[in-house]
């Protein structure tokens, strides 16, 4: 093993320190390259591997109810380091997962230092690695450098990266009320791939739209962390209280327009209508179109279930607009997360469009086992897409539209429907917690079956 060549993993964050230990743990020699401290962020305090520079919550620790939790439970199974030192260092927090940061990224740190086969390198990558470096995991966060991030745009379009989300809410299908909210696209045209009934129509008549708007204005607002202060609002973008604070009526000629539509349930014409649009392929969850709001959570779910259709309406993420680096990433990568423009690259973490602490390092931990896998001349083999890390895999790397990607954490309306009949005998007011609960199963089981593949279920 020691005649393989490095790796060579650049970032030292979450994705990258989980990318370096499952290099490790394969066999596999890694160069970990972290440019603190000689290039300061403005994110980070110090020089730690795997600095924790927002919240200190892993969010829920729930197996059985929750999509993280049961995310938690596989990156155990896989031997993450992440979820190694997170619970050696867990804190109270309830049902969630909160770690002493501190201590966290101390063990983090020296536990990649002590390994023989990883090497810390503490500088900057300028740009693309070199030539020779044939094997590299890009795990450079949503604060990527300048130089690389130009890098990246000249290899693949400066479409197909972004600098900040302007991020919509998306909604879980089955928690619509469509006997309030129908199916139709403006004038029934059906667009490229479409029905004529592409998306889902809430609509909201005056007195609605008027009480939503006075909502809108009051409702209270995310300011923007201090690297943040000169993201721009763009146009085409702008958030919805923005457009509010412009005229009464601006979003009626915007986002919430009602021209090219009639309410299927009594054929009569809206005020205002609130659109949503499929966001993945299993047609699970759909996006607020044009909703991209710096509202707080807390006012965004009171705000928007204000619409008619939306009242119990359970999201999979709200909405916001804060400064971040990420690729299109079902446009740019393969299913291993290599980059297509240069297979010799792999991204991981943040910058390949998951949200979260955990997604993050879920990322660093396959990309890392892929590239174990490549050095090694084995096959790369994916999780099933009925496992957790399986269903954000394929979200990131093909499941989502690449027309309207945006960052995404885990959750439930990113697995595939469970099998004909396993709700059979359910009855229906307990069936949405015996869904989640079936599908966390299924999810464990696959990937205990996944991993048993693998030499590193022998350790």
């Amino acid at each position: 093993m020691s005649e393989l060549r490095p790796v060579h993993v650049i970032g030292g964050g979450l994705a990258g320190s989980e990318a370096a230990w499952q290099l490790a743990r394969a066999g596999v020699p890694v160069e970990l390259h972290e440019m603190r401290p000689e290039r300061a962020t403005d994110a980070h305090q110090g020089d730690r591997l795997a600095e924790l520079v927002c919240s200190n919550s892993f969010r829920s620790d729930d197996a059985t109810n929750n999509a993280v939790g049961v995310l938690h439970a596989e990156m155990r199974i896989l031997g993450s380091l992440v979820m190694a030192a997170a619970d050696a260092h867990k804190v109270p927090a309830g049902g969630a997962l909160a770690v002493d940061r501190e201590g966290f990224a101390d063990q983090v740190t020296r536990t990649l230092e002590s390994h023989p086969l990883v090497s810390i390198v503490r500088a900057e990558v300028p740009g693309l690695p070199p030539g020779d470096w044939d094997n590299v995991i890009v795990a450079t966060g949503p604060l990527t450098s300048p130089a690389l991030s130009q890098a990246i745009i000249e290899l693949t379009g400066e479409e197909n990266l972004a600098f900040f989300d302007a991020i919509a809410p998306i909604v879980h299908a089955d928690s619509i009320d469509m006997d309030k909210a129908w199916f139709q696209s403006r004038y029934d045209k059906p667009g490229p791939g479409g029905t004529g009934k592409d998306y889902i129509n809430c609509p909201l008549d005056e007195a609605q739209f008027e009480a939503f708007i006075d909502a809108l204005l009051d409702g209270n607002t995310v300011d923007f962390h201090e690297w943040e202060k000169d993201t721009p609002y763009f146009e085409g973008c702008l958030p919805i209280e923005v457009m509010a604070s412009r005229g009464r009526e601006t979003l009626r000629f915007g986002p919430m327009k009602p021209v090219g539509l009639t309410n299927a349930h009594d054929g009569s014409r809206p005020h205002a209508v609130v659109q949503l649009r499929q966001d993945n392929a299993l047609g699970t969850l759909f996006n607020m179109v044009g909703f991209q709001t710096k509202l707080r959570y807390g006012a965004q779910q009171e705000v928007f279930r204000m619409i008619p259709g939306l009242e119990n309406a359970e999201f999979a993420r709200l909405g916001g607009i804060h400064r971040n680096t990420f690729m299109n990433s079902p446009r740019l990568l393969d299913g291993s997360l290599r980059l297509k423009a240069m297979p010799r690259l792999r991204f991981a973490g943040q910058v390949t469009g998951v949200e979260g602490y955990v997604e993050s390092a879920a990322m660093g931990l396959l990309a890392g086992r892929f590239a174990a896998a490549e050095r090694l001349g084995d096959p790369v083999e994916t999780p099933p897409a009925t496992t957790a890390h399986g269903a954000l895999l394929e979200h990131v790397t093909g499941g989502a539209d690449d027309e309207t990607f945006q960052p995404m954490n885990v959750n439930f309306g990113l697995f595939p429907p469970l099998d004909d009949g396993a709700m059979a005998d359910i009855k229906r007011k307990e069936r949405k917690i015996a869904r989640r609960r079936l599908t966390a199963e299924r999810a464990l089981s696959d990937i205990a079956v996944w991993f048993s593949d693998t030499p590193l279920a022998a350790e």
